[in-house]
């Protein structure tokens, strides 16, 4: 099963993990410190929160789509480069408490998508290397640099999370 995931930065996530939970009918499927994400069935969403800065308006971390192997991450893969996207892989990274196969790209309003696969839960945070151009990390507040052998906007360090 694939699903579109909407992961959003937000300063309240106690309230909004409550908002969330009664507009969805759900409660989180992981929580951790600073962090919750929902498996909402229907409509097929992955809804993941990070605890932002406090008094700052909720604004959107990345988006993506979660799929059920690595086979269709590799198969979305060449799908995108075959279209003339830059693309950027990670295997076996470590990212919002479970390990990933994925790939980035970016949108022409420089939005970064990823198109992932859970392989496993994970205990710590852990970090990815794609971020937003403005250094935005979904799993850390670090501000990496840009690589230019790099997509835009694809940063050394970071993490754009799915799990």
């Amino acid at each position: 099963m694939s699903r579109v995931q909407l992961a959003l930065r937000v300063s309240d996530l106690e309230g909004s993990i409550a908002f969330y939970s009664k507009l969805f009918g759900t409660e989180p499927a992981k929580r951790r410190e600073g962090y919750a994400n929902f498996a909402i069935t229907e409509p097929p969403l992955k809804l993941v929160l990070f605890e932002g800065e406090a008094g700052q308006e909720t604004r959107l971390d990345h988006l993506g789509v979660q799929v059920s192997s690595t086979d269709e991450v590799t198969a979305g893969t060449e799908r995108l480069k075959e279209a003339g996207l830059a693309t950027f892989e990670e295997n076996d990274t470590s990212c919002c408490y479970a390990l990933q196969d994925k790939v980035w790209v970016h949108g022409p309003g420089a939005e970064p998508w990823e198109v992932y696969v859970v392989k496993d839960d994970a205990d710590t945070l852990g970090k990815s290397a794609a971020v937003t151009s403005s250094g935005d990390a979904c799993c850390g507040n670090d501000e990496p640099p840009v690589d230019s052998s790099r997509p835009q906007g694809v940063a050394a360090t970071g993490c754009a999370c799915g799990a």
